[in-house]
């Protein structure tokens, strides 16, 4: 081993971008992932320059973090050990990140009783060798295929002729990675609200989101200009070879014209491999555009047999990408692969993006989990629809097919240029039961997310309109089946008074009964609240507690809803009438300025009104407020105001 390579194997810089494969870089930077130790030395010489700190550093957002120098690094959170050079002129630090910690650029600081020392800055990536990252990818070819590959295949053409066109990637190149992290300084979430930005990039799923957003420019500055016409200026989408040159080109210039999916599909991995985020592109053969959201592509045709043109397509093929990440918001089995779209198609929550959606998800028909997942599924799985529209007016099909849409769906075999088919991650088998259960299942699902709802069994609770301490009224349980099977159940309502702070008291009613509920129909259990039976439990407060329980022991499933109402006190109506002789006593007294009268009414019927009349004179003018308090052995604390202007 020569002398010099001897040295760089000595330089921390060297071992820190070996060990947190970063070497591809070719920086002279600190490039490391988070999770994952990295070691610096000091040089114990005074005259550092004070550190100035970078924008929007923060605790709270996990963007700006202090930890001590100890004996031992926890790789839980941020930490740091040290160990002292014999001279005593150097000290090394082993400095942990957080598996948790928002990827970008960060500045180091040492703090020495409070003088401040910059040691400079290194830049945090996403790490799939580290187990507690949420991009963590077990296997060390997959990871070496899908962080650290530069260079890939992308297939085009139809499923019957499919070829495969090389592209370079780029992901280490010079100036790319900065590149990648400007991409998301450019979004508009980072300019609306940049702390919490780039507090948020600690998850996968929201930058991936956002990269899908921004690898198109429909709703801002982002990487590419799509066209789909002719081309007249700019670079034709099929000149392109690799996304270096585009992404220096929109870092220098703004959008660059011109991309078409497979151009937008590259760029997104090359800036999600850059960032640490494990990546795939993916060709879909035969990709369905469902315009209307219906999973039914309709082509229509007039009498003659001519198409009429607008609204779905079937695209000879669609490029996209797949990402590797956790997927705690939608629970582990949803881990895994998940497809995002960068090209612009239809909007997502306002924006041109798509995704990132579970491949388990769409693969399964669960069209109410995020992100995107009824758009993706129509593109794999969607049914065709032959219609002819006739001259009255009528739609007629006369044709139609549940196998042409989502075929040889394709992505670059790991550790070689094959092709390899994974169809059967996005869906089962054409013509399969299985397949034709996960379709009717996503169209039920399709049409509960147009409504606003979500499968499975929903229970709620109704109140009566009028519901006035003292008198009788009733309240439902509502039971809704968005299942796609009947289900029986055990149902149970029942109501008990409870205080102000929560503790319960006496029963005030129950109802009990077994219902079959068919699929998407209701059923309803009724509660009659007599006053007879809660009159005597509830508290001054009023308060009466209402819950409502179903059991379906067959598929152990149960739900509960629970309420709690506020009875209504009764009206007291408050008229003020002056007469002559108290207007002469306006005039004349202002003394006092609180005056307190008390009546008794007596005896008062169910259903009966009191009333009762109190004189009294104002003592001073001005802006006043008349209260009235009412009291009885069994309504109790019942008051209300008026406001009063009382002149000169």
């Amino acid at each position: 081993m020569s002398q010099g390579k001897a040295e760089e194997e000595k330089n921390p810089l060297y071992l820190n971008s070996r060990s947190h494969h970063t070497q591809l870089c070719g920086e002279e930077r600190l490039i490391v992932r988070r999770g994952q130790p990295f070691n610096i030395i000091l040089h114990l010489t005074a005259g550092s320059k004070d550190f100035k700190p970078g924008p929007l550093p923060r605790k709270e957002s996990d963007t700006k973090v202090t930890f001590s120098i100890t004996d031992s690094t926890v790789d839980t959170d941020w930490s740091a050990s040290a160990t002292y050079d014999p001279s005593g002129n150097t000290l090394s630090l082993s400095i942990s990140s957080s598996p948790d910690a928002p990827i970008g650029v960060y500045s180091l600081t040492l703090d020495q009783n409070g003088k401040k020392t910059s040691l400079g800055q290194f830049t945090l990536l996403f790490n799939a060798w580290c187990p507690r990252d949420a991009v963590y990818m077990h296997s060390e070819t997959k990871r070496q295929e899908y962080v650290l590959a530069q260079h890939g295949q992308i297939y085009r053409g139809t499923h019957k002729r499919i070829k495969g066109t090389p592209w370079n990637f780029g992901q280490f190149e010079a100036g790319i990675l900065d590149i990648c992290l400007k991409i998301l300084d450019e979004n508009p979430k980072f300019v609306s609200d940049a702390d919490k930005d780039c507090s948020a990039r600690r998850n996968p799923i929201y930058v991936t989101r956002v990269l899908s957003a921004m690898i198109n420019s429909n709703d801002d500055r982002g990487v590419l200009v799509g066209n789909w016409g002719k081309i007249e200026d700019g670079t034709h989408p099929g000149e392109w070879i690799g996304s270096g040159d585009i992404l220096h080109q929109w870092a220098e210039s703004g959008p660059v014209c011109y991309g078409q999916c497979w151009v937008f599909a590259a760029v997104a991995c090359t800036v999600s491999r850059a960032l640490g985020i494990p990546c795939r592109v993916v060709t879909n053969f035969g990709s369905a555009h469902d315009t209307d959201a219906n999973l039914v592509i309709e082509n229509l045709y007039d009498e003659d047999g001519k198409r009429i043109s607008g609204g779905d397509s079937i695209w000879n093929f669609h490029v996209w990408v797949d990402s590797w990440m956790t997927r705690p918001d939608l629970g582990q089995k949803f881990d895994g692969w998940q497809t995002s779209d960068p090209t612009p198609q239809e909007t997502s929550e306002g924006v041109f993006c798509c995704g990132p959606a579970s491949l388990k998800a769409i693969k399964e028909g669960e069209l109410t989990l995020k992100y995107d997942v009824p758009f993706i599924f129509a593109e794999v799985n969607a049914d065709v629809v032959d219609l002819v529209l006739l001259s009255t007016g009528q739609f007629v099909k006369f044709s139609g097919s549940t196998k042409s849409v989502g075929c040889f769906i394709s992505t670059k075999t790991v550790g070689s240029d094959d092709r390899r088919d994974i169809t059967h991650q996005y869906k089962y088998a054409e013509g399969s039961k299985e397949e034709r259960q996960v379709y009717e299942k996503a169209q039920h699902h399709n049409k509960l997310q147009q409504r606003g709802e979500k499968p499975g069994l929903h229970l709620k609770i109704k109140l009566a309109d009028n519901m006035m301490v003292g008198s009788d009224f009733e309240v439902y349980a509502i039971l809704t089946n968005n299942c796609m099977e009947a289900r029986t159940c055990n149902f149970l309502f029942f109501a008990r008074a409870v205080s102000y702070k929560g503790k319960q008291g006496d029963s005030c009613g129950v109802a009990s009964d077994k219902v079959e509920v068919p699929s998407g129909e209701e059923r309803r259990l009724s509660l009659k609240l007599e006053y007879e039976s809660y009159g005597t439990a509830i508290t001054s407060d009023r308060l009466i507690q209402l819950s409502a329980i179903t059991i379906d022991k067959e598929t152990i499933d149960f739900n509960k809803a629970e309420k709690t109402i506020v009875l209504d006190e009764p009206d007291i109506k408050i008229e003020v009438r002056m007469n002559a002789h108290e207007k002469e006593i306006h005039q004349i007294t202002f003394k006092l300025n609180v005056c307190y009268c008390f009546e008794l009414i007596g005896a008062v019927g169910p259903k009966q009104e009191a009333k009762t009349t109190i004189e009294f004179i104002p003592t001073s003018a001005g802006p006043s407020v008349l209260l009235v308090n009412f009291d009885s052995d069994k309504l109790k604390n019942i008051k209300s105001f008026l406001n009063v202007v009382v002149k000169e």
